[in-house]
Formats: structure tokens, sequence, C-alpha cells
């Protein structure tokens, strides 16, 4: 068993790796790794739960820095809850054992180790009453349905919102974040994801293989986390004004009377923290499917593994 507190450069720790683009999902390995280095205004964070996204494995940040250096070993996963560990120089308002979660650095390695080195700004404190697990699932689809749906769509009460991948990480924190905002939503997905897009305040839901996409009619938002062919043809639904948002690339077809704007997510911690309020609160519930060991990382990336709702690693007992 690693200990829990590091002294010496040479002392390491387990995490997932991954050191050869072209071998996809079947190139990732449990390995020995060093432990982070915590520079200025860092935090190192001893992992109880990460979250990840199975397209990162794709993400030109995953192999190289903001130089464009190779970096690999890398070690993805970009979400990460757990308990302070060390704070770098300079580092303020977070403590040595606090539990916090948050979004790592895309250029840095991630969270599927038993420590990572973030920068502190993109960690919020976590409530006491809220679990590790939970909260790994909610930096980036939380902070993605939100800044989607207000600081890009602007929705506001009594809008219509159609968002697209309802039952997913994304889609169904943005159903709910919308209902309470009073929007009235229209959810897509396939058809097994009907009665959990309805039962998350949907107030209708189309089957992407089935119902028509122009049965939604016209919308003052749409939320694509889907792409392509559904994503061009969602431009033509947005009325006058309204505004066509995606996270999956910039969109080739643009609503006639409105705009089209492609994101991608950023860090802020007034955000979390409100987020995680809310789930503290029971205003927020977060999906999570399946719950792995540090151990069981790599296979939970293969598409033969993927299950409703998040995957989420625990790689430390809760506190």
């Amino acid at each position: 068993m690693l200990s829990d507190v590091f002294t010496q450069s040479e002392d390491r720790m387990r995490a997932v790796t991954v050191r050869d683009r072209a071998a996809g999902p079947a190139g990732l390995a449990l390995t020995e790794a060093p432990y982070p280095h915590a520079a200025e205004n860092d935090v190192v964070v001893r992992v109880h739960a990460a979250g990840f996204t199975r397209g990162e494995l794709d993400w030109p940040a995953t192999w190289t820095d903001r130089a464009g250096r190779d970096r690999t070993p890398s070690v993805p996963g970009h979400e990460v809850s757990g308990t302070v560990a060390e704070l770098g120089y300079g580092t303020t308002g977070l403590t040595v054992g606090q539990r916090v979660f948050g979004l790592t650095d895309w250029a840095r390695d991630g969270s599927l180790a038993e420590y990572v080195a973030v920068e502190a700004r993109n960690l919020a404190p976590l409530p006491a009453d809220v679990g590790h697990v939970v909260a790994a699932a909610l930096p980036i689809s939380g902070l993605t349905a939100w800044q989607g749906l207000f600081d890009h769509g602007r929705l506001t009460a009594g809008q219509t919102v159609l968002i697209h991948g309802a039952a997913g990480g994304v889609g169904s924190l943005a159903v709910q974040l919308a209902r309470e905002a009073g929007a009235r939503v229209i959810g897509t997905g396939r058809a097994a994801d009907r009665d959990t897009a309805l039962g998350l305040g949907a107030d209708a839901f189309l089957d992407l293989r089935a119902d028509p996409l122009e049965n939604a009619g016209q919308v003052d938002v749409v939320f694509d986390v889907i792409g392509g062919d559904v994503l061009e043809r969602s431009a033509a639904l947005v009325r006058a004004g309204g505004t066509l948002v995606t996270v999956v690339s910039p969109p080739a077809v643009r609503p006639r009377d409105g705009q089209a704007i492609f994101f991608v997510v950023e860090p802020d911690r007034a955000r979390l923290a409100d987020l995680a309020r809310r789930v503290r609160d029971g205003r927020l519930r977060p999906i999570v499917g399946a719950v792995r060991t540090l151990a069981e990382a790599p296979a939970a990336f293969a598409p033969a593994h993927r299950t409703p709702g998040r995957t989420i690693i625990q790689v430390a007992e809760d506190d």
C-alpha cells in the first residue's frame, strides 16, 4: 500500500497511463508513475473518485503539451473528487485534508491515478454530504450543461429548449437545469432513453431513429452533444433570435435568423460550488451507471463496456 504522504522525488503511485495513440483503449494500462509535482498555485489531490471521457484519447492535449511536445506516457481522466494532500507554493483558499472536486487541465496528467496535481482555481469545496463518486460525475457534465444552456444559449423561463442526448451525462443534467429554470424541455435520444428523459423532467421526447426531428417544432435553443446530421438538421428548428449550441464541432449549417455557437467547457469554481449545492439539496442528480476500480479503468474505456449513465472510477474509499 502506497503511503498517503510523499516526501522524496522517487516516490511512486499507481496510475492508468497510455503511450500509443494508434492503440486506442487497448493501449491503456495500470502502471507505476511518479508522484505529481505541485507547481505554484497547484494542489495535489488524493483521488477518491475520477471521471473520464471516452473520446479524450483522440484529443491532441492527451498526447502533447501546450508547446506541442510529446508528453507521453499520459494519464487520462479530467474529473476528480478527493482530498487535498499538498499545497503548492502560493496556493490559497484551500487547506490540506479538505474535500474538493473539480476539473483537471486538458494538457496535464489527469485523474485516473492515486494523486493528481490541479490548479487550485479549478477546484471547489465538496460538501460533506455529497459522496466522491457522485461528485466525480459532475465537473465536465455539469459545467458543460450550465454553460451551454445559460452562458451561451441564454435560456430563460418560458422558452423552449431541444436537448439532444437527453439521457446522457451532459444531457441528463441539462434537462434538470433547464426544467428548474422554467423552460419547456424536449429531449431526444434512443427509444430506451425515453423514460429516463421524461423522469428527469423533459416535457416531450423524440426517438431519433423513429420520430421526425421536425416534430419538435420551433425552439428557442438547441443544445447538441451528438453532432453530424442531427446537428445540421437542428439549425432549421431554431426560431428567429434563437441559438444553436454544440460541444461537438463548429456547425456547418447555421440558423437562418439566429446564431450558432461551438464551445469547449471552461473551469468555474463558483459554478462548481453551486452545482454541488444543488446535488446536496436534491435539486440535481447526476446519473452514475457503473463504478469501477482503478485496475478496471482501462477496460472501462472500451465501447463494449459502455453502460447507461456515467462510469466512475473509484480510486479510494469515501471518507
